[in-house]
C-alpha cells in the first residue's frame, strides 16, 4: 500500500495502522495511532463512525463510512471494523490490503448514532457487522454508566460472530448488569416478528440502539412497537456508502447577503462548541454553506445528505430539507435535520451542534 504523505484536505488527518486485528473469515479491524496534534480533532463519541480514504485505480479514490468498534472511554487507539460486502470495493480492498505501518486519510468523526444517557438501562440489537457501533455504546455504558444493558446478536453461524471473545469476557466481568442472547440462523432460522416480540417485551422500557441490514432493523423496530415501546426511544444506524468525494477541496462561492432579487433573507443563531454564531441565511443557501461562508468548522462530510455528519438540531424555527433518509424517525420528532440539506422557511431560527 502506498503510504499517505499528507492530508487532501484541511480537514482530513493521516493516521498510522498501529494493528490489523482478523476478527472473522470476512472480518477485520484496523487499529490507528493518531498523531498527537490531531487528537482532540478526531475526539469521538460512542457510536460514532471515520470516514476513510481508499484509493481506486478508476476514480482515484472512493470514501467509505466505517463505525467505530473502540470507545473512547476504554480504548486509547481508534479501531474501525469492515466486513466484506458483495460487490463492496473498499470492504474487499481495506480486507486485502491494509497492513501495519500503513497510512490512512480519514475524517473527523461523525454520525448521530451515540448515547443519550450512560446511566441508563439500554437494550442493543446487532445483526452481522452491525455490532460495529453497538460494541463501542456497549464498552462505554459499562464502563461509565450504573445501568443494566441487553445485547441481542444475530448472525449467519457461529463462526461469523465478530468480537465473540470480547463479548465473553465482557459477559464475564459485568455478569450483573450485562445479558447477551446470540441468535444463531444455522440453527434457529431468521428470527420472526413474533418471536422478536416475545424477547422484546422484556425490555420495552429501555432505550433501544439497532443496527444491521435494513430488514432486521425495520423487524426490531416492529416488534418493539408491537410490545409497546416507545418510539422516541428507539435509534437505529443505516450503513450507507457515499457517492461524492468528501476529501476533495471545497472550493467556496461566497454567499451575497446583499442580494435583492430573491427573497428576504432569514437571520440565525447557531451554537456550537460552546460558542453562538449569528448570521444571516439566504432563502438559497444550505447551512453548511453559510456556515463555510463565514470561516466556522462546521461538521460535515458528503455534503448530499448521506452520512449525517452535520446533523444539528432545531431549537426555534423551521426548515425545508432535501435528502434526510439518513435520519430515522426519531431523530426527526427531536429536531434533528441534516445542516446540508437545510434551507430557512422561518425568518428567525435558532440551531444546535
Amino acid at each position: 500500500m502506498t503510504l499517505v504523505e499528507a492530508p487532501h484536505s484541511t480537514r482530513s488527518v493521516v493516521v498510522t495502522v498501529a494493528a490489523v486485528i482478523e476478527e472473522t473469515t470476512d472480518a477485520r479491524s484496523l487499529v490507528f495511532d493518531v498523531p498527537a496534534e490531531s487528537r482532540e480533532r478526531l475526539k469521538y463519541k460512542p457510536g460514532q463512525f471515520l470516514t476513510l480514504r481508499i484509493p481506486s485505480e478508476r476514480e482515484g479514490s472512493v470514501a467509505r463510512c466505517y463505525s467505530l468498534a473502540s470507545s473512547p472511554f476504554t480504548d486509547e487507539l481508534l479501531k474501525v471494523t469492515v466486513k466484506r460486502t458483495d460487490g463492496g470495493f473498499g470492504s474487499h480492498w481495506l480486507c486485502d490490503n491494509v497492513a501495519v505501518g500503513d497510512s490512512i486519510e480519514v475524517l473527523p468523526p461523525a454520525g448521530v448514532f451515540t448515547v443519550v444517557d450512560l446511566d441508563e438501562d439500554v437494550a442493543l440489537f446487532a445483526a452481522g457487522s452491525g455490532i460495529t457501533p453497538v460494541m463501542s455504546i456497549l464498552k462505554s455504558l459499562l464502563d461509565q454508566g450504573k445501568g443494566k444493558v441487553a445485547l441481542f446478536y444475530a448472525n449467519r453461524d457461529e463462526n461469523a460472530v465478530i468480537f465473540a471473545a470480547e463479548l465473553r469476557e465482557l459477559a464475564a466481568k459485568y455478569d450483573d448488569r450485562l445479558t447477551i442472547v446470540h441468535w444463531l440462523e444455522s440453527v434457529q432460522g431468521r428470527p420472526t416478528i413474533g418471536q422478536l416480540a416475545t424477547l422484546s417485551q422484556h425490555w420495552t422500557d429501555r432505550r433501544a440502539y439497532i443496527c444491521g441490514p435494513k430488514p432486521f432493523m425495520d423487524a426490531i423496530h416492529e416488534s418493539l412497537a408491537n410490545a409497546g415501546a416507545s418510539r422516541s426511544k428507539i435509534h437505529t444506524e443505516i450503513f450507507v456508502s457515499l457517492t461524492g468525494d468528501p476529501f476533495a477541496p471545497v472550493v467556496e462561492e461566497l454567499i451575497s447577503l446583499d442580494a435583492t432579487d430573491g427573497p428576504a433573507p432569514a437571520s440565525v443563531e447557531v451554537e456550537m462548541d460552546g460558542e453562538s454564531h449569528e448570521m444571516i441565511w439566504p432563502r438559497s443557501a444550505t447551512l453548511v454553506d453559510v456556515m463555510l461562508s463565514k470561516n466556522l468548522d462546521v461538521p460535515y462530510s458528503c455534503r448530499e445528505g448521506e452520512c449525517g455528519s452535520c446533523a444539528c438540531r432545531v431549537l426555534d424555527g423551521e426548515v425545508e430539507m432535501g435528502n434526510s433518509s439518513i435520519l430515522d424517525p426519531a431523530d426527526i420528532e427531536e429536531g434533528y435535520i441534516l445542516a446540508c440539506q437545510a434551507r430557512p422557511v422561518s425568518d428567525r431560527l435558532k440551531i444546535e451542534f
